[in-house]
């Protein structure tokens, strides 16, 4: 500490940190006695996939911009590791905050063990247990290295204590998207994105970018037989992924997508805008791991085009159902919903909009004077 303040850096690399780290920031300086410096590492580079975030989530511009840009999992790694060592030497920080499973989350922890320097993990210990997610190796690694693990849900400490993590690293704090969520309700309430979009009716929210589904043409090919089908009977609103555009024109299935006139495509969306479109959807198909949480949140019907997910709560208490990528699974479950209206969950524990004040509460235990 100096001059009596906990010296902090909080770390952002893509789209899904910044829903975490938002509140955590505003939690920082609500309670005092923090000195924070938040760095991006530009992982997401671009402006609608970074720059509106921080404008709807009303997150300060970032003090330090690493600007690492696009390359595969090995050269982004290894940019924020090159350009992110030099700010920890230069700031020594009491400890360093990383939040969600990117490969900047990644990065920067093992650069913090690397240096010896305290590094605490938000939302620690989620696992889906596949090896073939890119995601699946970061969550493995930074929680192997970080020192302070703060867990959105109990499932998460049991995986940790498997893991063979001592307990008294380990700290359930619960779900700080959902802070971020109930926050900004209101706000996204006011959003026009229905009335620019036309949606004067029930409509689906469509998000898919994983490689398992956009890599795979196969894969890609029946999520869009199953489209066809779900379009005829409900409109279905897509914000595409710049990696779905590439992987849709790379395997010729551009032109199909376009000429389904039930579906709506839209460029990447801010928050607010995807907050409101969600919370009015009639269901959300995704392989997104935050809108599986915030489906359960607000009660609206989910499912996720994966086989697995590493956040099961939202299955064995909330809104959201796996159907993998086959096409007779998603049609089938989508008029499940279409027909009875699909899962009734519940909130989960500790889903309460105030884990970032738990979360700032124990970092100033841990490492406070």
């Amino acid at each position: 500490m100096r001059n009596g303040l906990l010296k902090v850096i909080n770390v952002v690399g893509a789209r899904p940190n910044f829903m975490k780290i938002a509140p955590i920031v505003k939690a920082m300086a609500r309670a005092g006695g923090f000195d924070q410096t938040l760095v991006h590492t530009g992982q997401h580079y671009d402006d609608a996939m970074s720059g509106v975030f921080f404008n709807d989530l009303g997150i300060p511009a970032p003090d330090v911009h690493l600007n690492v840009g696009p390359g595969t999992h090995a050269q982004q790694t290894a940019k924020v590791m090159l350009a992110f060592e030099p700010v920890v030497m230069d700031a020594k920080p009491d400890v360093v905050v990383v939040v969600g499973d990117v490969n900047s989350t990644m990065a920067a922890a093992v650069v913090c063990a690397k240096l010896c320097v305290p590094c605490a993990h938000v939302e620690a210990g989620l696992r889906s247990d596949d090896r073939t997610m890119p995601e699946e190796i970061n969550r493995v690694i930074t929680d192997a290295v970080c020192d302070f693990l703060l867990t959105p849900s109990r499932d998460a400490n049991d995986n940790l204590c498997r893991e063979g993590i001592p307990k008294d690293r380990i700290c359930l704090v619960g779900n700080v998207m959902i802070d971020t969520l109930l926050s900004s309700l209101q706000r996204a309430e006011e959003s026009d994105v229905l009335q620019r979009l036309g949606l004067d009716g029930a409509y689906a929210l469509l998000t898919l970018h994983r490689p398992s589904n956009v890599d795979d043409g196969d894969a890609l090919k029946r999520i869009l037989d199953a489209l066809e089908v779900v379009q005829r009977q409900l409109r279905i609103v897509f914000p595409i992924h710049p990696r779905t555009t590439n992987s849709l024109e790379k395997f010729g299935l551009m032109e199909r997508l376009t000429n389904m006139p039930g579906i709506t495509l839209t460029p990447p969306l801010g928050y607010l805008d995807c907050l409101k479109l969600t919370a009015h959807a009639k269901l959300v198909l995704t392989d997104s791991g935050g809108l599986q949480e915030e489906t359960t949140a607000l009660g609206v019907p989910c499912l996720t085009l994966r086989e697995n997910t590493e956040r099961p709560v939202t299955v064995t208490e909330g809104t959201n159902t796996l159907v993998g990528n086959d096409t007779a699974a998603i049609v089938s479950a989508a008029q499940e919903i279409l027909s009875n209206g699909g899962k009734r969950g519940r909130i989960p524990e500790l889903w309460d909009g105030k884990a970032a004040e738990r979360i700032v509460e124990a970092l100033a235990r841990r490492y406070g004077s």
